[in-house]
């Protein structure tokens, strides 16, 4: 862990020349909800008072839940049933969705422009659910591991595919969805004891599943089904309708970006339209991620190749990665980022340590023990490649439901309280040229220079084993300056030697962000984060 180790200094920060260009502030994302968020629909507002110390810790973007109707007052807007109602008609029995109305979200869109931080929709548009009446449609039975293989002959079902919006009417559109805008579905009304057999329509008007892999993944054979309603972007009605649902929800909303959900099981092809509609219509500049969950590098990248590259997605690997390093015993740190979509295609890799999906009882968890998260968040926030997002439930705790609290109103766990201060010094000082110490298989460091104009710089050592040092060099520019950890888990000064190096040092299973004390900003750690957004609900 302490050789003496010393990779080629690199260059000192340049002089600005006159056409050099200020170095924009660091962009950070937050995922704004998790899974068991409390259904009050005072979410909006929860967020909207939170906009002030976010913008102050560096936040530059919020990616907000599923804002669409969904089928009941407590979903979190993935069983989606009508995309132009987002919380402002009486549908389904109620109007504000699980996260509020249609006025709170355009009120947390006006007070995050005002402190510089964007929106990004999460957009369901693979499926749709609570159909308002069943229509009669040919269908035949798939194997459910591989959707290529019929188990049944054609025969007529009972399916809920007929979607007619009557709280709405035809505001905002005259679409009315029927059977033979769908693919397939999952549910015949004639038999309901095989619930969750799935069933591809056929039909004149239907095309059946998306061609794989060129237009969905090829797992399971043909992976176009995921649940409920399957779109089929097949029909120019269907096509025509969400491409309409695009620009309205672009002029009805202040938005910078969408998510894309589950991208992997609709068209890809119907993505590169919406995608250029949004370009031609409004101008390039908006950051699009996809939802392709898979631990698969090469499936990540073909997509990737196939879209353009105008697309990102989120890093998968690297979330297992995390998992597995953390659940074990003295793993290699070094290998923290081997077949990783951040390594491989670093400008199209959005980073992160946990998501709604990967949660505590989602089916997709992956344990990540406590004590590495604030090694996680490191990796991700401070260094030079991949767009790190931070996960609601790591900054503000977790509502996990419990057999004793099945609808806990506030977190169970957490929060990871490091988070803000590891956000802060992304934002102050993790900037320019980066040198890697992965020299040590338990304790890894690295170095941010700065650039011309963000001088000040950062050194960043952690283990996962006992205590850990590093011996590197920050630059003889630094010479005789006194370094401090920001994160305040370690007492010590470092002073740089005349040569530019020095020995830096973190705890077990643990990390340290080493600064100058000098630093522009050192007085910002001095702020205490507010956790307790749950204090802030004032809707009932």
């Amino acid at each position: 862990m302490g050789d003496n180790f010393q990779p080629p200094s690199p260059a000192p920060a340049q002089a600005p020349e006159p056409q050099q260009k200020p170095t924009p502030q660091n962009a950070t994302l937050l995922q704004a909800f998790e899974w068991y968020t409390p259904p009050d629909h005072a979410h909006f507002l929860r967020l909207s008072s939170q906009i002030p110390q976010l913008s102050q810790h560096g936040i530059s973007s919020l990616w907000i839940p599923p804002s669409c109707r969904a089928t009941s007052p407590q979903s979190n807007g993935y069983d989606i049933y009508d995309l132009y109602d987002l919380g402002e008609f009486d549908q389904k029995g109620f109007v504000a969705t699980k996260w509020g109305t249609k006025a709170q979200l355009l009120e947390l869109a006006r007070n995050g422009k005002g402190y510089g931080v964007g929106l990004y929709w999460d957009a369901v548009l693979n499926h749709r659910f609570g159909a308002d009446h069943r229509e009669r449609c040919k269908a035949v039975e798939v194997d459910a591991n591989d959707r290529r293989v019929r188990v049944s002959g054609e025969y007529e079902i009972d399916a809920w595919v007929g979607f007619d919006f009557p709280g709405r009417g035809d505001q905002e559109s005259t679409m009315k969805y029927h059977w033979y805008h769908f693919s397939g579905v999952d549910f015949n009304a004639d038999d309901p004891g095989k619930a969750g057999t799935i069933y591809q329509i056929l039909g004149e008007q239907s095309q059946g599943w998306a061609k794989s892999p060129e237009d969905v993944d090829g797992e399971k054979g043909n992976y176009d089904y995921l649940m409920g309603c399957d779109m089929d972007y097949s029909h120019p009605e269907v096509v025509d309708d969400v491409l309409n649902w695009g620009r309205w929800l672009a002029k009805e909303v202040s938005i910078k970006g969408i998510r894309f959900d589950a991208v992997k099981h609709f068209s890809e092809s119907f993505l590169k339209k919406f995608v250029k509609m949004l370009d031609g219509e409004f101008g390039e500049g908006w950051f699009l991620v996809g939802e392709f969950w898979k631990d698969s590098l090469q499936s990540m990248t073909d997509y990737l190749d196939r879209m353009d590259h105008k697309f990102s997605l989120f890093d998968a690997p690297l979330v297992y990665n995390f998992g597995e390093i953390s659940t074990s015993v003295s793993a290699d740190l070094r290998k923290v980022f081997d077949d990783t979509l951040v390594q491989k295609a670093p400008v199209c890799a959005v980073t992160l340590v946990q998501n709604h999906d990967t949660q505590p009882l989602q089916a997709l968890h992956v344990p990540i023990t406590p004590w590495f998260l604030p090694l996680g968040y490191a990796l991700i926030l401070l260094r030079e490649a991949g767009y790190p997002c931070v996960f609601y439930g790591d900054l503000y705790g977790l509502c996990t439901p419990t057999s004793d609290n099945p609808s806990p109103a506030r977190p169970t766990s957490g929060p990871v309280t490091i988070i803000p201060k590891l956000l802060l010094a992304r934002k102050l000082y993790a900037y320019g040229p980066q040198t890697d110490y992965f020299d040590y298989p338990t304790c890894i460091g690295w170095v941010r220079h700065g650039t011309w104009d963000r001088k000040d710089k950062c050194a960043v050592v952690m283990s996962n084993a006992g205590e850990g040092w590093k011996w590197m060099f920050v630059g003889v520019e630094c010479a005789g300056q006194q370094w401090t950890d920001v994160l305040e888990w370690r007492e010590e000064v470092v002073t740089i030697g005349e040569n530019g190096w020095a020995e830096f040092r973190c705890g077990g299973c643990s990390v340290s962000v080493w600064v100058w004390e000098g630093a522009e900003g050192r007085d910002e750690f001095e702020t205490q984060f507010d956790f307790d957004i749950y204090a802030a609900s004032t809707a009932k």
